[in-house]
């Protein structure tokens, strides 16, 4: 199945959905959550709620239970040995398979937490980096990654979260 067909049946039933951009603003490919939640910005329907992670998500917890989602998709540089630019989708009980970079406490647990507390389902949109070492640009790669990942999240939403 596409990335596009796994969102949208993974959107499925969407009455409220948050997503949270994670990266480090100057570790390169790591940002690619925050550039792709700053392309998102006015794109999307009032029920999609768009937070800024950065490093550490787990100090957005309240917000997003406050906001009583039915989804909440992260969206953050993953490790997972593909292609850089490379976007799968992680479900709950797998996004402690893909190696994320720049985290207090893991992102497995902090979904753990959220889908209890919010009976919401949660799921990683994780992306192979190309490179995380100092710099406040994405690779070539990545910034395309973003431009596909934008258009795909718009569509995707616009077709399951009305």
């Amino acid at each position: 199945m596409s990335l596009s067909g796994e969102l949208e049946k993974w959107l499925k039933h969407c009455r409220k959905l948050v997503i949270v951009g994670i990266g480090n603003p100057l570790r390169g490919d790591d940002a690619l959550g925050l550039h792709v939640l700053k392309e998102l910005e006015g794109k999307v329907p009032p029920n999609v709620k768009l937070i800024e992670g950065e490093t550490t998500p787990e100090s957005f917890t309240e917000e997003i239970e406050q906001s009583r989602p039915s989804h909440v998709l992260f969206v953050d540089a993953a490790h997972f040995r593909a292609e850089p630019g490379k976007a799968k989708l992680f479900q709950t009980h797998k996004i402690g398979g893909a190696a994320v970079f720049t985290h207090a406490i893991p992102l497995s647990f902090l979904a753990e937490i959220l889908q209890k507390d919010t009976n919401a389902k949660v799921a990683l949109l994780g992306v192979q980096p190309k490179a995380i070492e100092l710099s406040e640009k994405l690779s070539p790669e990545l910034t395309k990654a973003t431009k596909k990942i934008v258009e795909l999240l718009k569509n995707a939403v616009e077709k399951a979260c009305k």
